[in-house]
């Protein structure tokens, strides 16, 4: 059995991990899923003053209340922003990292310094609306849902920078799966898949929105077990 912590992107929760995190139960391994503080069904914990550190110690405090060692620890998107940092705090904890459509930061640098939320309004100035499950590419089928089941989001998280040692380097399997099915072929996390490519990292691609892991359920769980 192996033991997986998955963190969601922007706007989304635990709920969008659901099919994969079934493929994988079933399977019999332990799955983690935490949802952000302020977002999903934690939105009732929205404020202002959520940021990146905040949404990096959600995870950092689940691996150490649940007391967790050698796991394989996915991001998608924005979660890549979470990931990156608590990879960094963490390293001789974690088995694998997994960067799924996922920013890849340098230290010091924020989401907003990598590619500005285009699609998002901001509600009294600091509320990040999300963008559309359309702009990113979602199945038709799921759309309706995934428009249903996105939060807004306090904009710090996005502004943010995150404070990184180099200390990834340690973690042995690094990978990224880049999705190209959407942005009309151009996705906007092709640059962080390139550099995955020049750090030696495993490297792929697959033709699907940007919410993979609701897209291609299995080909994602088939990733994170060869990530073990």
């Amino acid at each position: 059995m192996a033991t997986f912590v998955l963190v969601h992107g922007a706007w989304h929760g635990s709920w969008c991990w659901k099919r994969v995190r079934r493929n994988l139960q079933q399977q019999g391994h332990e799955v983690f899923t935490p949802t952000l503080t302020g977002i999903g069904e934690r939105s009732h914990l929205l404020a202002k003053s959520v940021d990146l550190n905040t949404q990096t110690l959600d995870v950092l405090n689940l691996i150490r209340w649940e007391e967790l060692s050698d796991f394989v620890l996915c991001g998608h998107s924005y979660g890549g922003m979470v990931i990156s940092g608590v990879a960094d705090r963490i390293p001789e904890r974690i088995r694998s990292v997994v960067f799924l459509d996922a920013f890849v930061p340098e230290n010091g640098q924020s989401l907003m310094d990598l590619a500005p939320p285009s699609g998002g309004e901001l509600i009294d100035g600091w509320q990040s609306v999300p963008i559309s499950a359309t702009d990113f590419g979602v199945n038709p089928a799921d759309r309706e849902w995934v428009d249903r089941q996105c939060t807004v989001q306090s904009i710090a998280c996005f502004q943010q920078p995150v404070q990184l040692t180099g200390a990834i380097a340690r973690i042995k399997r690094v990978s990224y799966l880049l999705a190209t099915g959407w942005a009309g072929g151009h996705s906007p996390f092709r640059p962080f898949y390139e550099k995955a490519r020049s750090r030696g990292w495993q490297a792929g691609e697959i033709d699907c929105g940007h919410d993979v892991m609701l897209d291609r359920p299995e080909e994602v769980t088939q990733l994170l077990l060869r990530s073990l």
